[in-house]
């Protein structure tokens, strides 16, 4: 892939230059997998900078409430983490490179993505520079209500006059409620949930950034089906104008974090942190929401999902029993406490989000 875009990179110029002045030429599905191959490639190149930069001032600290699972953490110690910064900086600068700036949708996604890589890093931060276990819950939240409140607002603006466009999609029967401005709410709810469903997901290595990559190829393709008027209507979709753009940014997401898996495999040379889990559900929330399939999001990143609930099964269990419903929560740590080898763990529910991803696709023809 380097040697043919070292071949061809007068002709990436050229491409990137009539994009800029607006030519059509400059097809959407080209635009896509290459601001794919350019954030993985990022992600190549500065990558092991990016690491050693990191190994000397973010090292991972291991220290949860659970004595055995920081035993079988301990290998993870010193770790550095943080790698959201280099693989949020690839998404967003291939986005820059090969969207249309003008597209309302790139714009939310860039804020997404620097907003909540932002918060994540400062959460990050103070978690590994002081005693302190990095902000506070409320704070945490409000801040991502905030930004979700920014975001939304204005994706609220852009889809008050498109068909269809703050209403909530039933997948079964194409049937919509109209929110109206109660949208934002609606829009408020999704990306923080998708946010924090990712923020608990990423507990072993790879785990996150693997699932992350068939989530995120399943909803580049809805975002170019829902901004396609003929294969919407033949698909029965909501059809999006200019919804399709949407597919550069979760391109660049996909491309970059294949680039990341290859530090962030077991054993894992970086972690991404909440610099980068915290974006990449926000991003995934987005794109939901553009492509009005908010619903198709349960079963796209139904790990994400399962993960979540399972947190909330296991207080909620405990609170009225005084028992613990898991040996461990999020899911993945009651496996590796049954004694589950973590490649195992990790490679299975990646073959679960490979399938529920699939299924999500291609349940669009047949609803």
């Amino acid at each position: 892939m380097l040697v043919w875009l070292l071949q061809h990179f007068s002709t990436i110029l050229e491409k990137f230059e009539q994009h800029i002045s607006g030519d059509s030429r400059v097809y959407l599905t080209a635009r896509t997998a290459i601001a794919g191959a350019t954030s993985f490639l990022l992600c190549m190149m500065f990558g092991p900078m990016a690491i050693r930069w990191l190994q000397r001032r973010f090292r991972e600290r291991i220290g949860s409430d659970s004595e055995h699972l920081n035993k079988l953490h301990a290998s993870k110690s010193n770790t550095p983490t943080m790698g959201g910064l280099f693989v949020m900086g690839a998404v967003a600068l291939a986005t820059l490179m090969w969207g249309n700036l003008s597209n309302v949708f790139v714009i939310c996604g860039l804020i997404t993505t620097v907003g909540f890589g932002t918060l994540g890093a400062a959460d990050d931060w103070i978690k590994l520079s002081t005693k302190r276990n990095g902000l506070t819950a409320r704070t945490k939240f409000a801040i991502q209500l905030l930004l979700a409140i920014g975001i939304c607002g204005l994706l609220c603006i852009e889809m008050w006059h498109k068909p269809r466009g703050v209403e909530v999609i039933w997948p079964i029967g194409n049937v919509g409620i109209w929110l109206g401005g109660f949208y934002v709410l609606w829009a408020i709810v999704v990306m923080v949930g998708s946010s924090n469903g990712v923020n608990l997901t990423d507990g072993l290595d790879g785990l996150a950034s693997g699932c992350t990559i068939f989530a995120a190829s399943a909803f580049t393709v809805l975002a170019y089906l829902a901004g396609h008027k003929t294969l919407a209507e033949y698909l029965s979709i909501p059809h999006i104008p200019g919804a399709g753009e949407l597919a550069i940014v979760l391109g660049a997401l996909v491309g970059a974090m294949l680039g990341f898996l290859w530090f962030n495999c077991h054993p894992a040379q970086v972690f991404m942190g909440d610099t980068g889990s915290l974006p990449i559900g926000a991003l995934l929330g987005l794109a939901a929401l553009v492509t009005k399939q908010e619903f198709l999001l349960v079963i796209v990143g139904g790990i994400f999902v399962v993960e979540t609930l399972s947190v909330i099964a296991q207080v909620a269990w405990f609170k009225a029993t005084g028992k613990r419903l898991l040996r461990c929560s999020p899911l993945h740590n009651h496996y590796l406490f049954a004694g589950e080898h973590e490649m195992k763990i990790v490679v299975r529910f990646w073959i679960a989000s490979a399938l529920l991803a699939l299924i999500a696709v291609a349940s669009l023809k047949i609803r």
